[in-house]
């Protein structure tokens, strides 16, 4: 069968950062090997990126297309949309090769599977969740598939989702055939986030009141074989001259021993690149740390998201003040960038939890000061998603209702607080300009 693979839209313009799609990259190269023809097309290269569909859909003619919806939107507080450009992609598709099966996945289609079906009839099937087991069967029995984990289906006028799967070994992760999509299409087009990822592990046991990692990869953490990582990092490095690195894992420094033992594999291999991921504050010492570094690490990103110890109780962090503050003063004596995330007007916000932010921000500048290594602090509201505990918060707070419509930007903010983010930014950004620039 002749299968296109497709990256719908999922950044607002070709100007925004754009990274490497490991997920259909991924996908194409296990079809491939089950017998399958395939060719990719991401929209987010192209200048004309429904010119280059037409005409990818025209001298292909595939049989069944897979469709990525990653995200439904931009989020850092952006009310803009994707969703738009995917509904428009499901329709042309259907009119210039209404006869192809349309298949879609992907993470922003697995938050909102009944939804999309429902609004999108063109669509013939979709999958929740990983799809490595799923896709290739459902493929084998297209015109009448058994059930099978994730799967998305028409019963008359009602969708039918099944349960994601969450139980794919890694230690059985094929990863993306890069023949199949040359990554030198994505060296050099962004201006900070690193275009290739890296995918070490799935699942997360935290239980952030905000997230939705859990409900997609479920809870169990399953990792990769350390030695098969790095074999990956080494063969896109000598291959394609990838220099640097984006762990996708929600938490990258967890379980410990994991990211210790891909840090000592890079530094045995001799292997000079770069990475950064997302890691837990309460999981450093200053023997990691120093590890992280020598093996490349180019920036310490983090989302503790509470500015107070009142927010991040409310956000159920499992972390404390002193935990961030201890964290932030070992990286700050780094001389390795950090970045740190966090969430306004979370729920509870007071007067007081708002001055204890204020001097939150503050601190972080000071630790950073003598090494001027503080990249920046993101201040967000909290995007709500469903199935989530803000969600029932903001449900049972009147902040959203019944009419509300979550597939669109939603955010919590309430009244009082609802102009903090603004005032805290006006801090950051004075504290970030003033450190960079030298000017007490």
């Amino acid at each position: 069968m002749r299968v296109l693979m497709i990256q719908t839209p999922s950044v607002e313009e070709i100007s925004q950062e754009r990274v490497y799609p490991i997920g259909i990259v991924l996908l194409a190269g296990l079809l491939q090997s089950h017998g399958h023809e395939v060719d990719i097309l991401d929209m987010n290269l192209e200048r004309d990126p429904f010119g280059a569909l037409k005409e990818k859909l025209l001298a292909f003619q595939p049989e069944a297309i897979g469709l990525s919806l990653r995200n439904i939107d931009p989020l850092g507080n952006k009310t803009s949309s994707l969703i738009a450009p995917f509904i428009v992609t499901v329709r042309f598709i259907a009119a210039v090769l209404p006869q192809a099966k349309l298949i879609v996945g992907g993470t922003g289609f697995s938050l909102f599977p009944e939804r999309l079906m429902l609004e999108l009839p063109e669509l013939d099937y979709g999958i929740v969740g990983e799809a490595e087991v799923s896709f290739p069967a459902l493929l084998r029995s297209i015109n009448n598939p058994p059930p099978m984990p994730g799967l998305c289906l028409r019963e008359g006028s009602r969708v039918h989702v099944s349960p994601p799967a969450t139980n794919f070994d890694m230690a059985n992760y094929v990863p993306a055939n890069r023949l199949l999509l040359d990554p030198a299409l994505y060296q050099g087009i962004n201006n900070y986030v690193p275009t290739i990822g890296i995918e070490a592990k799935r699942g997360c046991a935290l239980n952030c009141a905000y997230c939705v990692y859990p409900q997609l990869q479920g809870k169990r953490l399953r990792c990769r074989p350390t030695t098969a990582v790095v074999d990956e990092m080494e063969l896109l490095h000598k291959d394609y001259g990838i220099q640097s690195f984006h762990f996708t894992d929600p938490v990258l420094n967890v379980p410990h021993g994991h990211l210790e033992a891909i840090c000592e594999e890079l530094l045995r291999r001799k292997l000079k690149v770069r990475w950064d991921g997302f890691l837990r504050e309460d999981q450093l010492n200053d023997k990691n740390v120093a590890l992280y570094e020598r093996a490349g690490c180019e920036c310490f990103s983090f989302s503790p998201d509470g500015l107070c110890q009142e927010s991040l109780d409310v956000l159920g962090k499992n972390l404390s003040e002193a935990q961030i503050l201890k964290a932030a003063n070992l990286v700050a004596q780094t001389d390795v960038v950090s970045v740190y995330h966090f969430m306004v007007n979370v729920p509870g916000e007071t007067e007081k939890t708002c001055e204890k932010s204020i001097q939150f921000v503050e601190r972080l500048y000071e630790m950073h000061s003598k090494k001027k290594n503080l990249g920046t602090i993101i201040l967000n509201n909290i995007r709500i998603l469903p199935g989530t505990k803000i969600e029932k918060i903001a449900r049972a707070q009147g902040v959203i209702d019944s009419e509300t419509d979550l597939l669109y930007p939603t955010y919590y903010n309430p009244k009082p607080f609802s102009a903090f983010r603004y005032k805290l930014e006006t801090i950051q950004q004075c504290r970030n300009v003033f450190m960079w620039q030298g000017v007490e």
